[in-house]
């Protein structure tokens, strides 16, 4: 039962990654989390080489720690896939988030929707292989017909409880996306 639970807790962290990395039309540093700079011939993440804030809702500054990897940081930003252009001034980065029109907020939408149907399907995975474990059990002569039945009724609350975590989620980006 841990393991089950173990693993359903996994599949909502993924998803909370995944869904912080879109863009709702405000400033996140959580956006730049998958973006590496190259340093010194090494691939490291954005967040290592300079400190990320976000002064306004709309715009974020990076202020590298060595001025020299600038160009590195906006080469970096450039090939990413978080469609924002940066801004070099010779000390910071700065990027300006354009606010989202309602087409591409309905598209994002549909993004999550679908990012918190993924996930449900890992919880039910889960619950599946649980179900087929607690059976082999009872074959085995470990798990009594009565306990099946509860084992199967106690994976289902688990399942039950992380499907309503995920819509709750889901629901809450939904409604971050949507906001004007």
């Amino acid at each position: 039962m841990k393991d089950s639970e173990r693993k359903m807790r996994k599949a909502i962290d993924a998803l909370e990654r995944d869904l912080n990395q879109i863009r709702a039309g405000r400033a996140n540093p959580a956006i730049l989390d998958r973006v590496t700079v190259e340093y010194y011939g090494v691939p490291t993440p954005l967040n290592q080489v300079g400190t990320v804030s976000v002064p306004e809702a709309r715009m974020m500054i990076i202020q590298p720690w060595d001025a020299s990897i600038l160009k590195d940081i906006e080469k970096a930003i450039n090939a990413s896939d978080i469609g924002i252009h940066p801004n070099n001034d010779g000390k910071v980065i700065r990027l300006n988030f354009p606010p989202l029109d309602g087409e591409r907020r309905k598209e994002l939408v549909k993004g999550v929707s679908k990012r918190g149907e993924e996930a449900k399907v890992a919880v039910r995975s889960v619950r599946r292989e649980a179900i087929e474990k607690f059976k082999k059990q009872k074959k085995a002569g470990e798990v009594t017909e009565d306990g099946l039945l509860d084992l199967e009724d106690d994976i289902q609350k688990l399942t039950d409880k992380f499907v309503k975590e995920i819509d709750s989620i889901v629901k809450e980006k939904e409604k971050e996306i949507l906001e004007v």
